[in-house]
C-alpha cells in the first residue's frame, strides 16, 4: 500500500465547508452532514455536484455498504488502472474487502492523513507525491484517486491534481458517505469521470484505436454491470435491425471508453447512471431506457431502438414479431404462479419485477434504494399500470412493511428483508447474487429466471418445518436462550440517553 510521508509545503485551498468530517454524532452518512453543507452556502464544487446529481431519498441515510464500494469495483475491473483510497483507515481496511472480494489481486494504494495534513493541506501534497510514484506508463493508463468522507467533507482539491503524469491519466473523484446514497450511484461517478476524461481526449484529437471496433454496421452501448451473457443475447436482438452491441460501460480497459463513444446510440439499461448518460449526451448519442425484458417490454424497447437507429418501419416490425414470438415461447414454458415482493440497490429491480409479471406472477410491490429517472419511467408506468407499487429510494422499513402487507410467497431483497421474510415464515432470495446475476433479457432471460424462483416458492413447506424446529427459542436479546434463563435486556446508548433526559425534565417539572 501507497503510504507517502507528509510534505511540508501546503497546497492550495478553498474555503472549507461545514461539514462534519464523520467523527460527530451524525456519522459518514448522515443526513446532517449533507444539510448543513447545503444550508452554510460554503460547500465545495464536488459536493454541490454530488447534491445536484443524487438527491436523497426519505430515509436518513444508506443502508446498504459505503457507496466507495460501488467506485471502487468499477476501478479494479479496469485493466490497466490503479486505485489509491484517502480517507479514514478503517473505511479504507474494509473497502480493500472488494478487491479480494471480486478476485481482483490488485493493490489498493493508501494516502493516510491526520489533523495537522488535513488542516495545513499537507494531505493534498501526499495525494499528489504518491500519484507521482505510481504514474508509471509502463503499467498503468490511469490512476483513480478516490477522496471518501473526511477529505470531500474537508474541501481536499483533487481537480487541481494534474490531469497526466508520465502519459498516465489522472482521475480524481469524491465518493463521501453523506455525498452519494448508493454503491450503485458510485459507480456512475467513476464511470461518468473516465468517460468525460475519454470524450475531451477524442474531441481534442486522434486517440489509440479500440479493439474489436464494429465498422460495417451501427452500434448500440450498453449502460450497466450486465450479466456476462446479457451483451450477446442483446447483440442478437438488434442483428435485424442491422446493428450490433458495440461495448457495455463500465468498461474493462481504457480503449472501450472511446469504442463506447463511438456508438450511434448508448442503452441506459440502468437507469442511474446519470452522469454517464450525460457524457453521452455531451458527445451528440440519443440514450434510450428501459431494456429487452418479457415479450412487451422487448417489443417496446426494440421499437425505440429502431427509431434511434433509423432502422425504418418495416425492418423495425420484423426484428420485433421475431424476438417477441421467442420470447413469449420461452414465457409460456416457464410460467411462474405466486405473488412475488421485489426489492433491492441494484438498479435493475424494475426490470425484474416486468419480467416477473410477464412470467405469470403478480408482484404487488417494487421497491428500490435508486432515484426516480426519465430512464426508468417506461418500466415503472408499465408496472403501475398493472397494479404494482413502485417506491424509489425505498427504506429497508418500507420493503419490510410492504412484504408484510402484501402477504407473499416470495420475497425478493437485500440481506435483512430477507432475513425480515424468512422470520416471518415467508420463502425468500437474496436479490444482488441470485437474481440480478443472472441473465434476464430476451428469450434466454425469459427461461433463465423461473426456475430459482419456482424451487423458492416451493420451499414453503420446509421452511415452515423449520421454524417448527426452532419454536420456543428467544429473538432479539434473548437469540439462543429458552423459556428458561433469558437474560434481561439491556438499554441501547440512545434509550438510556432518553431516559435521562426524561428524568431531568421530570424534576425540573417538579422544582417548577
Amino acid at each position: 500500500m501507497t503510504s507517502p510521508e507528509s510534505a511540508a509545503t501546503p497546497s492550495p485551498r478553498r474555503s472549507l465547508p461545514t461539514v462534519s468530517s464523520g467523527q460527530g454524532a451524525a456519522g459518514c452518512h448522515g443526513r446532517g452532514n449533507r444539510e448543513a453543507a447545503a444550508a452554510s452556502g460554503e460547500t465545495s464544487e464536488a459536493v454541490q455536484e454530488l447534491l445536484r446529481d443524487y438527491p436523497l431519498g426519505p430515509h436518513d441515510q444508506p443502508q446498504g455498504m459505503c457507496p466507495a464500494f460501488g467506485s471502487l469495483r468499477v476501478g479494479l475491473r479496469m485493466r490497466r488502472t490503479a486505485t489509491i483510497l484517502s480517507g479514514s483507515a478503517c473505511c479504507v481496511y474494509g473497502l480493500t474487502f472488494t478487491s479480494h472480494f471480486y478476485g481482483a489481486r490488485r493493490t489498493v494504494g493508501y494516502v493516510p492523513f491526520n489533523s495537522e495534513s488535513l488542516v495545513t493541506g499537507a494531505l493534498f501534497e501526499d495525494i499528489r507525491e504518491a500519484i507521482e510514484k505510481l504514474a508509471d506508463p509502463q503499467h498503468y493508463d490511469a490512476i483513480v484517486m478516490t477522496n471518501l468522507c473526511i477529505p470531500t467533507a474537508s474541501g481536499v482539491p483533487l481537480d487541481l491534481l494534474p490531469k497526466e503524469i508520465n502519459g498516465v491519466r489522472i482521475i480524481g473523484i469524491d465518493v463521501p458517505g453523506f455525498g452519494v446514497p448508493t454503491h450503485a450511484e458510485a459507480k456512475d461517478v467513476l464511470t461518468g469521470a473516465v468517460l468525460r476524461y475519454a470524450r475531451r481526449e477524442a474531441e481534442a484529437g486522434p486517440v489509440a484505436r479500440p479493439k474489436d471496433l464494429v465498422q460495417d454496421g451501427p452500434t448500440v452501448a450498453l449502460i450497466g454491470e450486465l450479466f456476462p451473457a446479457d451483451p450477446m443475447g442483446i447483440d442478437a436482438l438488434l442483428r435485424p435491425l442491422g446493428a450490433r452491441v458495440g461495448t457495455t460501460v463500465p468498461p474493462r480497459e481504457w480503449r472501450e471508453l472511446y469504442r463506447a463513444l463511438d456508438a450511434d446510440v448508448a442503452a441506459a439499461v440502468h437507469p442511474f447512471y446519470v452522469r454517464a448518460v450525460g457524457e453521452f449526451h455531451a458527445a451528440g448519442r440519443t440514450v434510450v431506457g428501459s431494456g429487452p425484458v418479457g415479450a412487451e417490454g422487448t417489443a417496446a424497447w426494440l421499437e425505440s431502438m429502431g427509431e434511434a437507429l433509423g432502422a425504418g418501419a418495416s425492418r423495425t416490425g420484423e426484428a420485433v414479431d421475431r424476438a417477441t414470438a421467442a420470447t413469449r415461447a420461452a414465457l409460456e414454458h416457464q410460467g411462474i404462479r405466486g405473488r412475488i415482493v421485489v426489492s433491492g440497490y441494484e438498479g435493475s429491480e424494475l426490470l425484474v419485477a416486468r419480467l416477473l409479471v410477464e412470467a405469470g406472477a403478480e408482484v404487488p410491490y417494487v421497491g428500490t434504494a435508486l432515484p426516480r429517472s426519465p430512464w426508468s419511467d417506461p418500466d415503472r408506468e408499465w408496472l403501475e399500470s398493472r397494479g404494482a407499487r413502485v417506491q424509489y429510494r425505498a427504506s429497508l422499513e418500507q420493503d419490510v412493511e410492504a412484504a408484510r402487507e402484501a402477504d407473499p410467497d416470495l420475497v425478493l431483497g437485500t440481506t435483512p428483508a430477507v432475513q425480515a421474510a424468512k422470520e416471518g415464515g415467508t420463502p425468500a432470495l437474496y436479490f444482488t447474487n441470485l437474481i440480478s446475476a443472472r441473465p434476464i433479457f430476451g428469450p434466454a432471460g425469459a427461461g433463465g429466471i423461473a426456475e430459482v424462483i419456482r424451487g423458492a416458492i416451493g420451499g414453503r413447506e420446509r421452511l415452515a418445518r423449520m421454524r417448527s424446529f426452532f419454536d420456543g427459542v428467544g429473538t432479539g436479546h434473548a437469540t439462543g436462550y429458552g423459556h428458561v434463563g433469558v437474560p434481561e435486556r439491556r438499554l441501547t446508548a440512545s434509550e438510556r440517553h432518553a431516559r435521562a433526559r426524561a428524568d431531568r425534565s421530570g424534576k425540573a417539572g417538579e422544582a417548577a
